[in-house]
């Protein structure tokens, strides 16, 4: 059996950021044909909560489909993967439990939490990480991992 490339791409409560990128990531995946074990989690996620609203908006509007996404916290199992991280405190944190430096990338240099605020700090957010996930899809794919 192939082994796929483990993914994880981590915000605070994986309600808006990450299963955006994650979404970002996965369509990245189909468009290439390439493969990998993706996910997305939270460092402080409420388990079994759904995409915010305003999450699920912005994708939508780009055809982007979060309804079905629940948000799951980070596990163990979890520690062996390649991190897209939304900040330098998410990758410091993943540090701090044992994962290599060179496996923990943050998207963009940071991007912002618009956590409570409007469609226009939503759609900032979504348009900042499609960029990033795509210079860190391409990354993986220079790395041989993709």
């Amino acid at each position: 059996m192939e082994k796929l490339a483990k993914i994880r791409i981590i915000c605070t409560g994986n309600t808006c950021r990450s299963p955006m990128a994650e979404a970002l990531f996965r369509q990245l995946l189909a468009e290439s044909g390439r493969r990998a074990d993706c996910a997305s989690a939270g460092l402080a996620a409420a388990v079994g909560a759904p995409a915010s609203e305003e999450a699920q908006a912005a994708c939508r509007e780009i055809g982007l489909d979060l309804s079905g996404h629940r948000a799951r916290a980070l596990s163990a199992y979890d520690l062996d993967a390649h991190f897209a991280v939304m900040t330098p405190a998410h990758a410091a944190a993943l540090r701090s439990a044992g994962v290599p430096e060179g496996r923990v990338w943050v998207l963009g240099g940071g991007i912002p939490d618009p956590f409570g605020g409007g469609p226009a700090e939503y759609r900032a957010c979504r348009d900042a990480l499609a960029p990033a996930v795509r210079e860190y899809f391409a990354r993986l794919v220079q790395e041989g991992l993709l």
